[in-house]
């Protein structure tokens, strides 16, 4: 397609006053899209992008025909698609700014809560600046792009939300808010804040003023504002420098001399202590060299507490009880760090010197700093009482490392769980090079020395507290639904994702036809797997009525009453079908491929259609059959629609009508014959597609039908002599009068029943029936067909198979987390459980679920748990714990559940911990005898 040149439009600028015309909507749907292209094709740090109102945009795209349906429900819509679409007004932000201001300039501040896609788009600043010069309006909203991440995981994002900061001037403690982007310098910073309070540069000492006090002066670095872990919406200081006062170094906020007192020094033989630690948060510099010109050389610089790797916690009852501060949106983190920190295996090993462990050379791990982060985090918790910590530092790595978590969105804490777990793995890999296994293909050895050899290979390559600790292996077997290959692999895990058992199946509800007319419709609830094909559906409606050998099936999904797909494809995915949409399925004898089709649908005359025109009301079910002829005449379609409505006649339509057999179809003399469209449904020069309607000999019908075409834009009447030479499918209007209406009862085609019905007016989740963790599970190693979006390549047939999948428990680790499957999101729908889960607290048995009897214990405690409250798209994250006994900590309340929520912490009883918002279980091994064990005991004490 030709490009359009647009220089004349660049020329105007927009206005009114230019020699061009105004562009088209295909043009400017050609410059757009050309314009996105060249902006992907030149994506770098620095480019401008614009924010625009999705409100907005969607009417745009709506006009210029560019994805606007995908904006009306998967496409459905009961008008035509080609229709004028009215241009849009002004561009308008107004509905995604906080306040509604409709100030210019990069100051104005977004709603908080925006999500791009739903509620806003970017777009490059050529396009936006065509889009103004076409539409005007704004307010214009520049963002630039911004290169977040390290080594190999960078990425480009704009950033949406540049990082706001609440200036106290020292001088009047006035507040102001100073917005800048993260990736500023510290240089910056000091040009915005001098300029916007008038003072020199010289003069002017910013502090970092986290929860209003001084946590460190911003001066002589180069690093930037996210590198030096400031946060959005914290306050700094402003003071200005008096050469007359003496030096603040070393005073508190207040300007009192802060006291250095040295803590307990270190009792563990294993650390090497740098230098002792001060209670005031400062300790003696010492330095460990990992990893020459990154940040790590710094960490122990942003550890403002002095717990460094090197050195050892002091003892403190009430250790393990402080919360984490929320810094926006961080409780999902704070739920998931919680649950680790109170990991009994995970503090013994940080408490301890780690040092050693440290990979900074794997490319895969993020050169050992995530680790000292989260070691520097656990400690403090451990030594700190009860006093909240804002874990800065973390975020600030988690961001570096992890893009995705970046900004001030609502997260998932079991995504976070996982990314934390694989980098603390990564990060303390004693595995410095890891060398090339190649892949063997097993055939018919036994499980057991698969199973050993697999795990060896995984521990050649990957060797860690976290392997140790948290990774299990299970057995995966996937079989070829062709040629019935088997493909068997043993896998590490680091949790167990258990879907609950309302997300394995679905009930579906589908209304049978009869496509013969030898019955009534009859409504058939059916339960099938979420996963399954129109495959399964079929089978499982074939075996619930009772087909016949040699009947069939046809299904189809009813919208605004006519058929908007036909589900013929046995592998179409059943996520593709909606609770709320309307399914069908025809009943035939024989198979229908190749066969004709002839869809019916029903208009009442006298309802008017204000939409169309008062052209008549579509109502009702269509009617489906097949036509064995390739040319019908008008006699064949009445034959087979009256054998369709046949079901459907009142046992006193014969006293109401004269009535005789004539070609096999009942024929009504009633005077006149239908015009039916009011002289609004036959124009002269519209198409009918490829179907063509030949003869009009006038006869006396038994009822009126109309030939339509694909989109019920034309018809126009049948008449018994008429030939119709069509495709595949031939559409026809039945017109309702009150004739019909006497006649047959329409009531059997209407109230078609929704796939997942439900009972009262927008019946929503209730309290479901509870769940058992162990039926969870069960769901979990139950055999199952893969998603049409995970399929496997089979081997044999060289193709991609949807084969079924059965997993087996081979071995489980010390820490066993279970993550409950509570969100499910597709491209068709978003939904979370609120299901009672009924979980074990003590005596988690799972021996009978493991297949490798080795004599371990595989009987389990809880520990912790993370919780969440409400729905998708927000809801709050908590986390209950359990204070363990250690041999490392002097703990009080030992073994007693606390609630963590946010800063907040308080003790929780035990038979309180279950709760339907359980979402992350984590237990522990509990050790018990073997039976050898248990054998040598009894033989010693036989022998004394």
């Amino acid at each position: 397609m030709t490009m359009i040149d647009s220089r004349c439009l660049m020329e105007n600028g927009g206005g009114g006053g230019g020699s061009c015309l105004p562009c088209t909507p295909e043009e400017e749907k050609q410059i757009v899209e050309e314009l996105d292209r060249e902006a992907e094709r030149d994506l770098k740090e620095g480019n401008l992008y614009f924010v625009v109102s999705s409100r907005w945009f969607s009417k745009w795209e709506s006009y210029v025909g560019r994805g606007g349906a995908d904006n009306l429900d998967n496409g459905k819509s009961s008008e035509p698609q080609d229709l004028d679409v009215e241009r849009p007004g002004p561009i308008d932000n107004s509905d995604i700014i906080e306040g509604r201001s409709s100030i210019e300039g990069d100051e104005l501040e977004l709603v908080r809560t925006l999500l791009e896609g739903r509620d806003y788009v970017l777009v490059p600043k050529k396009v936006w600046e065509k889009l103004v010069q076409w539409y005007k309006g704004g307010p214009a909203l520049p963002r630039k792009m911004i290169s977040q991440g390290v080594f190999n995981k960078k990425q480009f994002n704009v950033e949406v939300y540049p990082l706001r900061l609440k200036l106290i001037d020292s001088r009047d403690d006035s507040e102001s808010t100073i917005q800048i982007s993260k990736k500023a310098s510290l240089h910056e910073l000091y040009e915005k804040v001098c300029s916007a309070r008038g003072v020199e540069r010289e003069k002017a000492s910013i502090w970092d003023f986290f929860n209003k006090q001084k946590s460190s002066q911003l001066s002589g670095s180069n690093q930037t504002l996210e590198e030096l872990h400031l946060q959005m919406d914290q306050e700094i200081l402003l003071e200005l420098k008096d050469d007359s006062s003496p030096s603040q170094s070393g005073k508190d906020s207040t300007g009192n001399e802060l006291a250095l007192v040295a803590l307990e020094p270190p009792r563990s033989p294993m650390s090497i202590a740098g230098g002792p630690a001060m209670s005031n948060g400062h300790s003696s510099s010492y330095s460990l060299n990992l990893w020459p010109g990154s940040a790590v050389n710094s960490s122990f610089k942003d550890m403002d507490d002095g717990f460094g790797v090197h050195s050892s916690v002091r003892r403190v009852e009430k250790g393990g009880l402080a919360g984490l501060q929320n810094m926006g949106n961080t409780c999902f983190m704070n739920s998931a760090l919680q649950c680790l920190l109170h990991t009994p295996q995970l503090v013994e090993y940080f408490l301890q010197d780690y040092s050693e462990e440290i990979n900074t050379q794997n490319p895969l791990g993020m050169h050992g700093e995530l680790a000292l982060a989260f070691g520097d985090l656990l400690r403090k918790l451990w030594s700190s009482g009860r006093t909240a910590i804002a874990p800065r530092v973390f975020k600030g790595k988690l961001a570096l490392f992890a893009p995705q978590f970046s900004g001030y969105n609502q997260h998932d804490s079991q995504e976070l769980l996982a990314f934390l777990l694989d980098g603390l793995h990564e990060d303390l890999n004693r595995v410095k090079q890891k060398p090339y296994i190649e892949m063997k293909d097993w055939s018919g050895e036994p499980d057991e020395e698969v199973a050993d050899e697999c795990w060896r290979n995984h521990k050649t390559r990957n060797d860690s507290v976290i392997v140790d600790v948290c990774q299990g292996q299970y057995k995966s077997t996937l079989v070829c639904p062709i040629c019935s290959k088997i493909s068997i692999t043993f896998d590490p895990f680091m949790y167990l994702s258990l879907p609950l058992p309302s997300t394995v199946t679905r009930t579906m509800t589908v209304t049978v036809f009869h496509g013969d007319g030898s019955g009534l419709p009859m409504p058939c609830t059916v339960s099938v797997l979420k996963h399954g094909n129109c495959r399964d559906l079929s089978q499982a409606l074939d075996s619930a009525c009772g087909l016949k050998s040699g009947e069939s099936l046809l299904l189809a999904e009813v919208y605004d009453h006519k058929i908007y797909r036909m589900l013929e494809n046995p592998f179409e995915p059943l996520v593709s079908i909606k609770d709320e949409d309307h399914i069908v399925a025809y009943r035939f004898c024989g198979k229908g491929a190749g066969r004709k089709k002839l869809e019916i649908v029903h208009r009442d005359k006298y309802t008017p259609d204000i939409l169309r025109g008062n052209v008549g009301k579509y109502f009702g079910t269509p009617l489906i059959t097949y036509m064995d002829d390739d040319s019908p005449s008008g006699a064949d379609i009445y034959l087979a629609a009256s054998r369709l409505l046949l079901p459907l006649k009142r046992a006193c339509a014969s006293t109401m009508a004269h009535s005789g057999e004539e070609n096999g179809f009942l024929l009504e003399a009633n005077g006149e014959t239908s015009s039916g469209c009011n002289g609004q449904c036959e124009p002269r020069d519209q198409s009918m597609g490829n179907t063509e309607l030949e003869g009009t000999s006038s006869q006396e019908l038994p009822f009126q039908l109309f030939l339509t075409d694909d989109r019920y834009l034309s018809c126009k009447p049948i008449f018994k002599d008429s030939v119709i030479k069509s495709g595949n499918r031939i559409k026809v209007v039945f017109e309702w009068t009150e004739k019909e209406q006497k006649l047959y009862d329409s009531s059997n085609l209407k109230d078609l029943p929704e796939v997942y019905h439900k009972t009262g007016y927008r019946a929503k989740k209730t309290r479901q029936e509870a769940v058992s963790l162990f039926s969870c599970l069960e769901a979990f190693l139950t055999e199952e067909p893969l998603g049409p979006d995970d399929m496997w390549y089979c081997p044999s047939c060289k193709e991609h198979r949807q084969a079924t999948k059965k997993l087996d428990l081979w071995m489980l680790p010390d820490i066993l987390v279970f993550h409950l499957k509570r969100f499910s999101y597709s491209r068709y729908l978003k939904n979370k459980l609120d299901t009672f889960v009924d979980f074990p607290v003590h005596n988690l048995d799972l021996s009978k679920y493991v297949k490798k009897k080795d004599g371990q214990s595989y009987t389990y405690e809880l520990y912790a748990i993370s919780n969440h409250y409400g729905g998708l798209g927000g809801g709050h994250y908590t986390a209950f714990a359990k204070l363990f006994c250690s041999p490392t900590l002097q703990l009080i309340d030992e073994n007693r559940w606390y609630s963590f929520d946010d800063s907040r912490v308080s003790p929780v009883n035990e038979a309180d911990i279950k709760t339907s918002a359980a979402y992350v279980l984590f237990y522990r091994r509990v050790k018990t005898e073997s039976k050898a064990e248990m054998g040598e005991t009894s033989q010693a004490h036989a022998g004394l």
